[in-house]
């Protein structure tokens, strides 16, 4: 299985991004997607995460400014990301669950997007 993210780039604080995340596995719409991010010297952290039926969750931090979808047909997780700050600034992989519900667990990751986002 192969994920591509994409949609990165530097914007200012307030500005808008979407991120996608292309997946080579047909059976895509079986499982969970999620994202995730990494800024400079921390750990990763759980952004999103959309289930096979589109049930969603988010971590506190981007609730009610970022947005998780999916288009099925086209085997693509989206990450709407609005009223961006400069906390935001990291570097965003998407991952695929292991199962289609939102188990926590991921079996295959992305290379990573870099957001950037000034103040």
């Amino acid at each position: 299985v192969q994920l591509q993210a994409s949609g990165g780039g530097l914007v200012q604080a307030g500005d808008s991004l979407r991120l996608s995340c292309a997946a080579s596995e047909r059976t895509f719409s079986r499982y969970a997607m999620s994202w995730f991010r990494q800024a400079p010297g921390k750990e990763r952290e759980f952004v999103a995460a959309i289930s096979w039926s589109g049930g969603s969750s988010y971590d506190d931090s981007v609730k009610g400014r970022f947005t998780i979808s999916r288009d099925n047909a086209k085997n693509t997780v989206y990450l709407q990301m609005d009223s961006l700050k400069p906390e935001d600034t990291a570097v965003y992989y998407c991952a695929k669950g292991t199962s289609g519900y939102l188990n926590g667990k991921y079996d295959y990751w992305g290379q990573g997007t870099q957001v950037t986002v000034s103040s």
